[in-house]
């Protein structure tokens, strides 16, 4: 699907970008025109692989990488000034980086605990924070948190990842509340089960329980990476200016079942 909306002269950093929604944001970023700066912790192939990907999509804009550990304290200024120092500006920030960890509550350590709020939360928040005053000064900005699904209701064994991704949701609102008046937009999305490279896995391992799962989606599927990434262009290009603090659900309905 082809960029529908125009971001020439706009620079976008996205974390978590070599692979799902994130991958594919940075492509319809590239597409749409923006400058894209992607950012992961992961292998130098998969990011030279991302990149290459983007700079093949590009229509216009320049297309730069960093790896960096954004559960580092250090992590999400470094990657700010990067960006920063790659392009020029900041216009867009996505939030999409994730580390998972599923055990049973009552099994997870503080060294789980304290990587799990590290990228999933931290980064997100002190990410945000190092782009305010580049948005600022050039007249505002959007920021976009990927939260989840898990957010919002419990499941099982996923304790320290819906905490994180609830604390997601409150940030968005809380950073709009006291942003708007800079004309910096901020946002939350929340993904339900999407085919990802781990799902695709799964539902080859266990095809009865990816069924018993989409028996509870309305949609009848999981998502694809590339609807999450046309609801965060959306909300990075098509949203209008009064859309503040808005949690938007892309999940096939399932909160609503």
């Amino acid at each position: 699907m082809a960029a529908t909306y125009r971001l020439d002269g706009k620079a976008a950093i996205v974390t978590g970008a070599t692979r799902g929604g994130g991958l594919k944001a940075a492509e319809k970023f590239a597409q749409a025109g923006a400058d894209v700066f992607l950012v992961s912790n992961d292998p130098e192939h998969l990011m030279l692989a991302a990149v290459e990907k983007c700079q093949g999509a590009s229509n216009g804009g320049r297309v730069a990488s960093g790896i960096v550990d954004l559960g580092s304290a250090q992590g999400p200024a470094q990657m700010v000034s990067a960006a920063i120092a790659a392009f020029g500006r900041v216009d867009i920030l996505v939030n999409n980086a994730v580390v998972r960890c599923n055990r049973p509550f009552g099994e997870y350590t503080v060294e789980d605990y304290d990587r799990m709020m590290s990228v999933n939360l931290r980064a997100a928040f002190m990410a945000s924070q190092a782009v305010l005053p580049a948005m600022r000064a050039q007249g505002g900005g959007r920021i976009i948190h990927v939260a989840s699904q898990m957010g919002m209701r419990a499941f099982r064994q996923n304790a320290l990842y819906g905490i994180a991704k609830a604390a997601l949701i409150y940030l968005a609102q809380s950073m709009a509340y006291e942003l708007a008046r800079d004309n910096i937009i901020v946002n939350a999305i929340s993904p339900g089960v999407i085919m990802s490279d781990i799902n695709v896995e799964r539902t080859k391992k266990d095809p009865a329980l990816m069924a018993e799962r989409i028996a509870h989606i309305p949609a009848g599927r999981y998502g694809e990476p590339e609807e999450i990434s046309d609801a965060i262009l959306y909300l990075a290009a098509g949203a209008p200016a009064y859309l503040q603090g808005h949690n938007l659900v892309v999940d096939g309905g399932y909160v609503n079942f």
